[in-house]
């Protein structure tokens, strides 16, 4: 269904199902990322391999419903309209609920971004060591 076929209540149903959804796989992407981060520890290519072949379509899937949100939100409310937009509209329960989910889901987004960020950084240090290992500082062998 497009948003333009959905009755409100449809569009707004999806949205919220999207967020549980988002929170559901987040839970996923965390682990993975522990996963990445102690394979990362352990120099284990194959397992990082495997891992981030994981990782990709649960982070796709999760892409996905962000645009569907975006989407329907301004279908709704027009073209600059913001989730905080959309819980307002809500009756008081739908929009506790809401808003506590999306609260929910922001934390675990910044979480699983920190993990991110860990992991590469984690990586990217392994990988300049490596380089030096095998091709040496720059300034190791220039005179003084």
């Amino acid at each position: 269904m497009s948003a333009t076929r959905m009755t409100r209540d449809q569009a707004v149903a999806r949205l919220l199902d999207g967020i549980q959804g988002d929170i559901a796989a987040c839970g996923a992407v965390r682990e993975l990322l522990e996963r990445q981060f102690q394979a990362a520890l352990r120099r284990h290519g194959a397992e990082l391999a495997e891992l981030a072949g994981q990782l990709m379509p649960q982070l796709d899937a999760m892409e996905e419903r962000r645009k569907q949100r975006v989407q329907l939100v301004r279908a709704l409310l027009g073209p600059q309209a913001t989730m905080g937009d959309l819980f307002a509209t809500l009756d008081a329960a739908r929009r506790d609920a809401a808003s506590r989910a999306w609260t929910q889901l922001e934390a675990l987004v910044r979480d699983c971004k920190e993990a991110t960020l860990r992991n590469g950084s984690l990586m990217a240090e392994q990988h300049g060591v490596m380089q030096r290992v095998l091709y040496g500082e720059e300034a190791t062998y220039a005179p003084r």
